[in-house]
């Protein structure tokens, strides 16, 4: 079993807590035939990310107010698009061992959006410590989504652990200070490495977390020689 010690743990939700892939991909898919763009190509793009962010990218030469009235549309649209949206193996079992002073949810989705997610993955109970793009100014790859997640559990980053899918998030933990344990839900374990994770698992359900006796440490384990699971991008 490899064997991780820290004091707080910082989890991203889609592709980690939930089950979203398919209506991301749905909506971004609509979006992308709207503008007669190749949808394969911009689900990759935004994977990960601010929906803003991967607006603005795409978008390279609109303007401000058409990059804002776009992202209005896909929140809007994904706030719409949840029907199928449901927890991961073992989020809530994870998220239930986890002492709530010691965990944060740390989100490219919207304040809006990530409450509707979590509502229907019937995890929004468990959830104390919610950090979203509407919290920050810089979203992944950029540290600020981390670095405010660690204050929120008043932990300096070197502390924590995040718990990612993709490669812009593995990138945001890092640059931020952390070490990223990655999950194959979403992402292949080459593009997880290249982004700098220090660990890779399966899936929540890979992971037993416990507090060490004695202390307010975690510790978190998952098997060394597990078969792995092949992402799902769709």
């Amino acid at each position: 079993m490899t064997k991780i010690v820290c004091t707080g743990l910082l989890i991203d939700m889609d592709g980690v807590l939930v089950d979203s892939t398919a209506a991301i991909a749905r909506v971004w898919s609509r979006w992308a035939a709207l503008h007669r763009m190749d949808p394969a190509r911009i689900i990759a793009l935004a994977h990960g990310r601010t929906s803003f962010a991967a607006i603005q990218e795409i978008l390279l030469n609109a303007s401000p107010e058409t990059h804002l009235e776009e992202n209005r549309w896909m929140e809007r649209s994904e706030i719409e698009d949840v029907a199928d949206v449901v927890a991961l193996p073992g989020a809530r079992a994870l998220l239930t061992a986890i002492p709530s002073a010691q965990r944060a949810v740390v989100t490219s989705a919207t304040r809006p959006l990530a409450e509707v997610r979590l509502r229907s993955a019937t995890l929004w109970d468990l959830v104390s410590q919610l950090l979203t793009a509407s919290d920050i100014e810089h979203g992944k790859p950029h540290p600020e989504p981390y670095l405010k997640g660690a204050a929120a559990l008043q932990l300096p980053p070197q502390d924590c652990v995040v718990i990612e899918d993709a490669a812009s998030g593995t990138r945001s933990g890092k640059s931020a200070g952390t070490r990223v344990l990655a999950l194959r839900t979403t992402s292949e374990d080459a593009t997880l490495l290249a982004a700098g994770a220090d660990w890779i698992a399966n899936d929540c359900a890979s992971l037993r977390c416990s507090n060490l006796p004695g202390s307010n440490q975690l510790l978190l384990e998952f098997p060394d020689n597990e078969i792995p699971r092949l992402p799902k991008m769709r």
